[in-house]
């Protein structure tokens, strides 16, 4: 088998804390096993427009600690198109590039699979998302920063929402997910998590908050995801049952960013260079994949065809412990 000489690395979709470190553990690994690497801007319109810098040691220095992503991201609908993904690949084959990592989530890597099988170029995934919604793997790039950031916010909203005996509805990131709500609602002690996989009552939980009020409970936290309801909905349901004034935060996109936790640049570092060590072995269409503590390779096929459960026990969990 012969080894392969040159790489190209994207960030797609949706940004995430973390993907600056896999791109620097790509990269060092890469150039330490003799392989070139080509950084692709803007994801997969970075590959279209053949906008690119050959990456070496220096270039990925000091971007560890950095959120977002240096090579900057995009959505590109029209990649949906065959014509457009072969339009990529021989993009990617006219510069002597033979594998594609691909940082991101879903469609991202569906993106990834079609122009492989269709055009005959490598591509290894790499799970990017702050949903955690990625089935295959326990945990995605970024989700572990994103989770503590919205702990924090969560946190101080409970001081203020206790000092003036307030209910606060927080609304946070989860469309088809409701990870971060149900593990930030667990992890501040909030009254209940209202996600997608779990359809809510809400007369039962107004009756469940009114009862914790007459129990002399002064605040109440109540953490919905997104693509469940938006905080609006929520508030109205419950604002004239449960014995609080209702106040609504919406903490939007401030849980994409900031400076990636000790655990997401550790996993980032550990995906990227098992990404390299996957090519120097002959595979493709694989994402490396975190399981119980160790690397795996999961098939993209199977990633992408089997659904990501919730455990909803926590949910139980949840209100039992609030």
């Amino acid at each position: 088998m012969e080894k392969i000489k040159r790489i190209g690395i994207i960030t797609s979709g949706g940004d995430a804390p973390g993907m600056n470190a896999v791109i620097r553990s790509v990269t060092r690994t890469a150039v330490s096993e003799g392989i070139e690497v080509f950084a692709f801007f803007r994801g997969y319109a970075g590959i279209l427009d053949k906008e690119y810098k050959k990456f070496n040691f220096s270039d990925v220095g000091g971007i560890m600690e950095k959120g977002g992503t240096i090579l900057r991201t995009a959505r590109v609908p029209e990649f949906k198109l065959p014509e457009i993904r072969k339009k990529a690949a021989d993009n990617l084959k006219e510069l002597g590039v033979e594998a594609l990592i691909v940082i991101g989530g879903e469609g991202s890597l569906t993106g990834a699979k079609l122009m492989s099988e269709e055009n005959d170029i490598k591509v290894i995934g790499i799970p990017g998302s702050i949903d955690n919604d990625i089935s295959g793997t326990d945990m995605c790039i970024g989700v572990d920063t994103c989770l503590n950031t919205s702990v924090d916010s969560i946190q101080k909203l409970k001081d203020t929402a206790s000092s003036h005996e307030r209910a606060f509805i927080v609304e946070v990131m989860g469309r088809g997910s409701g990870y971060i709500a149900l593990m930030s609602a667990l992890a501040t002690g909030a009254e209940a998590a209202i996600i997608p996989e779990n359809p809510v009552d809400y007369k039962a939980l107004g009756e469940r908050l009114w009862e914790e009020r007459k129990r002399g409970k002064i605040n109440s936290i109540v953490v919905v995801a997104e693509g469940a309801a938006s905080a609006y909905t929520v508030a109205r349901h419950l604002e004239n049952r449960i014995g609080f004034e209702t106040r609504i935060t919406i903490l939007g996109h401030i849980q994409r960013g900031g400076s990636p936790s000790a655990f997401d640049r550790i996993l980032a570092s550990r995906m990227g260079y098992e990404a390299i060590q996957a090519l120097l072995e002959g595979e493709s269409n694989v994402m490396i994949a975190l399981n119980r503590s160790s690397m795996e390779r999961v098939a993209i096929d199977k990633v992408l065809t089997e659904k990501k459960d919730l455990d909803l026990d926590l949910i139980k969990l949840t209100n039992t412990l609030s």
